[in-house]
């Protein structure tokens, strides 16, 4: 079954500085991470798309607009459903959890943005898994 889910944060300040936690985020489906950094504000990344791959998103920079395309497969064609938008904030810690079964794109809400990727695939499963379709597929209502 395909779904999302916010992994609730905290943080913690004090003189020698600030600590973001996340202790309900279980990492033992991870198997890798990668960083996001876009060029521009204007830019989006997506549409990209995984039938079982998880992924795990965490803004530790600025603030992204994540776009969620769940996907549904009836044979061989795909039923395009209603994109959900979700804003990610270094300033409120939580990682957004999607299963596989959704495209996504993403776009930098600020200059310097960074989001951080985990997968519970490895570069070849999900490249096995992977599914890409023009940005005009689902567009982006901002």
């Amino acid at each position: 079954m395909i779904s999302h889910n916010i992994i609730k944060g905290n943080s913690h300040t004090d003189e020698r500085g600030k600590l973001n936690f996340f202790n309900d985020f279980d990492l033992k489906e991870v198997v890798r991470m990668y960083e996001i950094s876009p060029s521009s504000i204007t830019n989006v990344r997506g549409w990209q798309g995984h039938a079982k791959e998880h992924k795990w998103f965490y803004c530790s920079a600025g603030s992204f607009t994540v776009f969620l395309a769940p996907l549904t497969y009836f044979g061989n064609s795909l039923e395009k459903q209603e994109i959900q938008k979700i804003t990610l904030t270094a300033s409120s810690p939580s990682i957004l959890h999607i299963t596989g079964g959704y495209a996504t794109a993403f776009k930098a809400k600020e200059e310097n943005a960074t989001l951080l990727v985990f997968s519970n695939f490895s570069v070849e499963e999900s490249v096995a898994d992977d599914f890409r379709f023009k940005l005009e597929e689902w567009p982006i209502n901002q």
